[in-house]
């Protein structure tokens, strides 16, 4: 009989939604009673805390911005003689220490002129200050400070802050100059932003809201301000201004909701909790005993069960787990566990499908690498400048007109060995031989071109000689050596080459006496610039030998230079010692070869 596939959706639906019915049936009917009479009691408690919070939120504000009121009367303006000096930087520092709220500091003479502003700003030429409602209120009631309701910045022009939502601040101040009193208005524009940020995510429960009004139920801030601006809303802030502090109950708009209020001192401002009706909370203790019981009952219930249901279901994604974490660790042929339900055997057959791809996948991979390094090695080896080659010739040409035609052939000769050792015909390798012959024809052919302002050795240990060499690494040593390293100085330079062998190691090494570089000099030779050579020489720099050796040995081998400023340079190249014969019988196909292991690749 064919075994059918049940899913785990399936078993997880049938066992826990009988479960989670009966349990629901059972709490429905058992807390439908007590949770009825529950309503409203824990609501009101709780919007009142919150409400209280706010309103010691905003009254530690305006206390705050009181206080940097009377630093600025007292601390500043009260005892300095305006006639003579300035208190533009007492008002400032107060200014930078609480511009996250404030906006403007301004004072104003009785006569509406303006004596200081920070920051710095004018005011509008068509406003007349002694006439406006906050300067006003200052003159009358002196001993006061008043706070207006929220307007956008029209006090100042050309200033940043100008259209920007403030609450102003106006003291009446007494202002010095000489032996005269005379009295002033101090002006603090208070950010709108700072006031909403208290009421910043302050809600009463699902579908409440907080707003703050005046003593005479002007709107100073409401979370909908919008649409009640745009008609699209209506609050009942009006009648909201005169209930006392408490929880009420009201009808708006054909809904009950109930109404949270708390008055703030000093400004008569009143901070409203609104809360729909509908929003439950628990607060009997033997309520809450009782759902306790149930709940534990059901609980142990659900437990059993569910015992039962997560071992058919979660044994065998164990399996399947402890088989993918061995698949994590790098063992791609280890069999994956497939059990279960239908989706979990899936999930198994994929899962040593993916596995068998990943094997496929890093097989090319790897095939990709070694042809993508094949290619970062060919370009590096081409990058051969032609200047050397048109500099030779020139030298040919001036020396067969000048009747010398004996080094004339000398020239040629070594060129034409020069650049067949080049060549190699396409190979990557050439032996330490056949590398110094190269090298030895172009020492020869500079040697010409400087009119002997360098003499060299090559010094080479015959066992050395048929061991692996790349091609093309001494050359651009040797090109360094003399453009950089000798043609500026002074005497008779020297270019010694020397090669031995250490063990599994061949070293190479270029060495001359010429001006030397600093130790910045020798870090910039394998910088991102070291590719961009002198246009005389090959165009092969010390950065791309270094990387061509890399790419091909490995990355323990390499460049080491050791240079001193007017005492010369050593540059030694480390290799494999390898035999040339047997790097041959490694060659591949495409005419790169892959190094042994011990050599780094």
């Amino acid at each position: 009989m064919e075994k059918k596939n049940i899913s785990i959706r399936y078993t997880i639906f049938v066992y826990f939604t009988v479960t989670a019915l009966a349990a629901s049936l059972l709490i429905t009917f058992s807390l439908y009673q007590r949770l009825s009479t529950q309503v409203g009691e824990m609501v009101q408690e709780e919007n009142q805390s919150l409400i209280n919070q706010v309103a010691r939120s905003v009254e530690s504000y305006l206390r705050t911005v009181m206080k940097l009121s009377d630093s600025l009367y007292y601390g500043a303006v009260k005892n300095a003689d305006l006639s003579s000096e300035s208190i533009n930087n007492e008002i400032t520092l107060l200014y930078d220490n609480n511009k996250d709220s404030v906006d403007n500091i301004a004072l104003f003479s009785q006569s509406g002129s303006m004596v200081e502003a920070v920051p710095a700003a004018r005011l509008k030429n068509s406003l007349d200050v002694t006439r406006e409602e906050w300067f006003l209120n200052a003159l009358e009631k002196t001993e006061n400070q008043h706070f207006s309701y929220p307007h956008v910045q029209y006090v100042f022009e050309n200033n940043e802050n100008q259209y920007r939502w403030v609450v102003s601040l106006s003291r009446a101040v007494e202002l010095t100059e000489g032996t005269s009193t005379t009295q002033g208005v101090l002006l603090v524009d208070l950010s709108y932003s700072s006031l909403e940020h208290l009421f910043d995510g302050v809600t009463t429960g699902k579908g409440g809201y907080v707003y703050l009004i005046s003593n005479d139920g002007e709107i100073l801030y409401h979370p909908k301000i919008q649409l009640i601006d745009s008609g699209r809303m209506q609050e009942n802030n009006k009648i909201a201004a005169g209930y006392k502090d408490g929880n009420h109950r009201e009808e708006f708009q054909g809904k009950t909701r109930i109404i949270t209020v708390k008055s703030i001192g000093y400004t008569g401002w009143k901070v409203v909790g609104v809360t729909p009706k509908n929003v439950v909370s628990l607060n009997s203790i033997k309520t809450r005993l009782f759902i306790v019981f149930l709940i534990t009952l059901i609980l142990f219930i659900l437990a059993l069960i569910n015992s039962y249901i997560s071992s058919r279901i979660t044994n065998p994604i164990k399996e399947l787990e402890k088989s993918v974490g061995i698949l994590e660790e790098g063992d791609l042929e280890t069999p994956v566990s497939i059990g279960g339900s239908y989706e979990i055997q899936h999930l198994g057959n994929s899962i040593k499908n993916m596995a068998k791809q990943i094997r496929v996948l890093m097989d090319d991979i790897v095939a990709e690498h070694e042809a993508k390094r094949k290619q970062e090695f060919d370009t590096l080896q081409s990058q051969i400048n032609p200047h050397f080659l048109y500099n030779t010739l020139d030298i040919i040409v001036w020396m067969i007109e000048n009747e010398q035609k004996a080094e004339a052939v000398k020239v040629v000769t070594a060129l034409a060995r020069f650049f067949r050792i080049s060549l190699s015909k396409g190979k990557s390798i050439i032996t330490v031989r056949d590398e110094l012959e190269h090298v030895r024809n172009y020492l020869m052919i500079q040697h010409m071109r400087f009119k002997n302002k360098f003499s060299y050795q090559i010094d080479a240990a015959e066992e050395c000689m048929e061991l692996t060499c790349l091609k093309l690494v001494l050359q651009p040593l040797v090109e360094n050596a003399i453009y950089h390293g000798m043609e500026f100085m002074d005497g008779e330079g020297e270019i010694a080459i020397n090669v031995w062998r250490t063990g599994e190691a061949l070293y190479l090494t270029v060495k001359d006496n010429g001006l030397g570089m600093t130790e910045e000099q020798v870090s910039g030779l394998f910088s991102e610039q070291a590719h961009t050579t002198s246009k005389k020489g090959s165009g092969i720099g010390v950065k791309n030998v270094n990387e061509r050796i890399k790419l091909y040995f490995g990355e323990k081998y390499g460049l080491t230079i050791d240079s001193e400023p007017d005492e010369g340079t050593a540059i030694t190249i480390h290799l494999p010692a390898v035999s040339y014969s047997t790097m041959i019988e490694k060659e591949t196909p495409c005419g790169y070869t892959s190094m042994p292991k011990e050599h780094g690749q």
